[in-house]
Formats: C-alpha cells, structure tokens, sequence
C-alpha cells in the first residue's frame, strides 16, 4: 500500500508544480500587459511611438488596447478557476481548521481576480507568493538570480534606515524620561538591584573563587618560584644571615634556611589558596560583596545626577552607533 500511495503522492506533487509555473507564465503575461497598457495610455508615450512605427500603433491599438477587458477578462476566469481549485484541494487535503478559510489565507489571490485597476496591482502578490512555492519545492533558486539579488540588497538598506530612526526615536524617549524624572536611581536601586542583591553578593563571591583558584592552577609554578625568588631576595639583603654565612657550616645552615623559610611560604601560598574554598572565607567574601553594593546603593542628590548622566550618555552612545550607516560598506558607497 505504501509503494502506490507514494507514487500516488508524487504525481500529485509534479501535476502541482506544472500548474503552479502555468500560473506564474500567466501572471507574469498579464502584468507585462498591464505594464505595457499602462504605458501606452501616457499622451507622450502614445504619440512617440505612432510617430516611430505607426503600423505598431496601428495593430496594437486595434488588437489589444481596445479588446484590453476582453482580454484581461480571459486571464480573470483562468486566475478565478486557479482559486476555486486550489480551494476544493485545500479542502479535500484538509490543509485548514475550517473549509471557508482558504480565501482568508489567499486573499491576494481572490482579490487580484477582481478586474478593477486597484486591485489588478495585487496580482504581484499572487506572483510573488507562486515564486516562494516554487523555490520550497525545489524548482527554482531565486536566490541565484540578479533581480532578487538586486531588491534583497535594497531591502536590507530600508529596513536598517527604518529600524535605525524606530531605534534612535526610542533611546531619544529614554533619556527625556530619565531627565524628567526625580528619582530615577533611587526606583532604579530599589527596585532592580536590592531585591537581587543577595543573588549578586553569591554570584560575586562565585566568580572571585572560581578565578583565583583557576589562575592558581594554571600558575602555581610560577607562583611558588616567585615566593622562592622573593625569599633568596630577602634573605640575601639580611644582614645577621650575611654573618652567619662567615661562621664555619654557616653557608650550609644558610641554604638549609632559605630551603625552610621558601618551603613554609609555599605552604602559606597553597593553604591561604584552598581556604578560599572554606565557608569562613565565602561568609567574608559575601560581607564585602554586600557591603559594596550596599556602598554603591547609596543614593543622595549627587549620585543621582551622576547616575542620570551616565545613563544619558550611554544612550546617546548608542545613538550614535546605530548612526552609523553599515549598508554604505556593502554598497560601497563612501
């Protein structure tokens, strides 16, 4: 059973894609005799070409602008049968919830069969929404053609001149609202930041262990020589170990001592390093932490001016960088 509804499947699948590029000829004749009309309605452009080819003129005139709804008509019923079939499959195939939705999803489709000059123009629409078929199907690869290369590149130019004004008249509205009101920081600290301070005071805490002890364990060799070198150093600058080096077996107790004195700093080094991991330590860590945040939630009338201005100027910061013209590098334009 599966072999033949498979089969079945692709048929229907290749009798789709016939029709759907039948369509897009159509469409495409009827916008390019609709263009064409169009043009040949203009006083100026009507004139030149009777002057330039009057047997042109002559034969267009008589067959096709004045049988141009005759015409017009013929592509409609064609348009119109499209619709209907297109709707009894969406039904058959129970594409939607309900049956009479289809002309709510295609309403370009139906819309565009209406022969009124308003609405011939959504035919585009129609031709545009057969293209994306075809390209999910597989047919086609609008991607590689110029003309799409053309308007996708122009598209992306007016959507970032449209999202660049949205975005400034935006930060615009932020700052006028930060300058006008009263209290910004203190809402901003009572509001925002207090009621996480106790998750800030443990990440804080967090980060600081995790990176000494990570920097410990890609450096602790580095380290320990650095506390040998520090201790040889000072050592050699004392004076009563100078003297004791004059003794006989001075010079041997004196390396015994450095030996000592370098290893006991090494010990502090690494047991000072693990006790960050000690819960004593973290309770510290988070009194600090708490008590910077608690420092910097401070608000009087001088922090809230310089906090205002900060926010102020780093909107107009940003206002500036969404200035910045980026498709002018693409088009190469500077």
């Amino acid at each position: 059973m599966s072999a033949p509804s498979t089969a079945g499947s692709r048929r229907r699948e290749r009798l789709y894609l016939v029709w759907d590029i039948a369509i897009v000829v159509l469409v495409s004749a009827n916008l390019l005799l609709l263009l064409v009309d169009s043009l040949f309605l203009l006083p100026p452009l009507n004139a030149g070409l009777e002057a330039l080819a009057p047997s042109l003129h002559q034969a267009y005139d008589s067959a096709i602008h004045q049988r141009f709804m005759t015409i017009d008509l013929v592509f409609v019923s064609i348009f119109l049968l499209d619709v209907l079939a297109g709707w009894a499959v969406a039904i058959a195939e129970r594409r939607y919830a309900r049956w009479f939705f289809y002309p709510f999803v295609h309403w370009y489709d139906v819309l565009g069969c209406i022969p009124i000059s308003g609405f011939r123009i959504l035919r585009v629409l129609r031709l545009i929404s057969l293209l994306i078929r075809l390209q999910r199907l597989g047919a086609i690869d609008i991607r590689r053609w110029g003309l799409y290369a053309f308007f996708e590149r122009y598209y992306r130019v007016l959507m970032e001149e449209l999202s660049d004004r949205v975005a400034t008249r935006l930060l615009s509205s932020l700052q006028e609202e930060v300058q006008r009101s009263d209290d910004f920081t203190k809402r901003l600290s009572e509001k925002v930041i207090q009621p996480r301070k106790a998750a800030l005071v443990d990440e804080i805490a967090r980060r600081l262990e995790t990176t000494v002890d990570k920097s410990y364990a890609e450096n602790h060799q580095e380290v320990h020589r650095y506390v040998a070198t520090l201790v040889t150093r000072t050592l050699e600058e004392n004076q009563e170990l100078s003297r004791l080096r004059r003794l006989p077996m001075g010079e041997h107790m004196a390396h015994a001592m450095e030996r000592s004195l370098s290893d006991v700093a090494s010990r502090v080094v690494h047991e000072a390093i693990d006790g960050l991991r000690s819960p004593r330590f973290k309770s510290l860590i988070g009194d600090l932490a708490g008590s910077g945040i608690d420092a910097w939630l401070y608000v009087d009338q001088r922090t809230d001016r310089v906090t205002e201005q900060v926010l102020i100027e780093t909107l107009e910061m940003l206002k500036d960088e969404i200035a910045v013209q980026r498709w002018r590098d693409e088009l190469d334009l500077r």
